[in-house]
């Protein structure tokens, strides 16, 4: 069960593009927000020589989300050290404990569930060389961690990065067979999906067609290819399908991939019973 929270944001710099503090009601974290070109502005930030977990953010030549994950005695002395280490990033986000109790032990075990769990969801690029060590902590310890593991998810996502989000909507079996859209076409085409609050994501295993059509645009086209270099798309036993789930910017997009021709998502993916997507948003019920 979901619970509503007060989350507190103070801007450090008095600039919504510059350093924030982000706590929340109840908590004894404290997560900053930081750009790279403010880091060395720090230093007067007693609460950053403390222990504490570090994400850095940045994005490669082609867009994709970047990011490393980390974990330090004093966040921001290894801040400073990724300032000449690391060049893909652009800015960071750092938990610290309020009342000091995180140890190392603690920040291990942070540091390696924050990584499975981003592992897991396979929005960002992790750019960390190797998977960090769980270590043995207590059984109370863990459940503490795990509840500032939770703080520490929710505080992401608020502070503008969705890595340890689920791409898909939690709904009931019944109601994700009742939302489930489909398409079934020409060359191969054989695809279902979902809306989700990030786009429509088309469903693992969803086939598409083999080949395109001469008016298919060409940003479609260089998208599609893409898609087929980067193993978003594979070919087996003639046939090209998505090997996992996949999230489209929209119902158009992941239909005019899948159909292997330009094509209108609204009218074209179509819940079992024939409703078109168009219309199941329209409906009132």
């Amino acid at each position: 069960m979901k619970f509503a929270k007060t989350i507190k944001l103070f801007l450090i710099d008095g600039d919504p593009n510059g350093r924030m503090i982000c706590e929340l009601s109840n908590w004894t974290g404290k997560a900053y927000k930081i750009p790279r070109t403010k880091i060395k502005d720090c230093v007067d930030r007693d609460d950053l020589q403390n222990p504490g977990i570090y994400l850095l953010f940045g994005k490669n030549e082609s867009g994709k989300d970047l990011v490393y994950i980390g974990e330090a005695e004093i966040v921001l002395k290894r801040l400073l050290q990724h300032l000449t280490q690391k060049d893909f990033w652009t800015e960071e986000i750092s938990f610290t404990s309020k009342d000091e109790n995180l140890n190392k032990a603690h920040i291990k075990y942070l540091e390696n569930r924050l990584f499975s769990i981003a592992n897991n969801i396979n929005r960002y690029e992790i750019i960390n060389n190797t998977t960090p060590n769980l270590p043995s902590i207590s059984e109370s310890d863990r459940a503490e961690m795990e509840e500032f593991l939770e703080n520490i998810k929710m505080l992401v996502s608020t502070l503008g990065h969705r890595v340890f989000e689920e791409i898909r909507v939690v709904k009931s079996s019944k109601k994700r067979k009742e939302e489930t859209f489909y398409i079934k076409a020409a060359r191969g085409a054989d695809a279902s999906g979902e809306i989700t609050s990030d786009g429509f994501l088309v469903h693992k295993k969803s086939k598409a067609a083999l080949s395109t059509t001469p008016s298919m645009t060409e940003n479609l086209i260089k998208i599609r290819n893409k898609l087929i270099d980067d193993g978003v798309l594979e070919t087996v036993n003639g046939e090209l399908f998505f090997p996992n789930d996949y999230v489209f910017s929209s119902a158009s997009a992941a239909a005019s991939i899948v159909m292997g021709r330009n094509a209108n998502g609204l009218t074209e993916w179509k819940l079992k019973n024939g409703k078109s997507l168009k219309d199941f948003e329209s409906s009132s019920s």
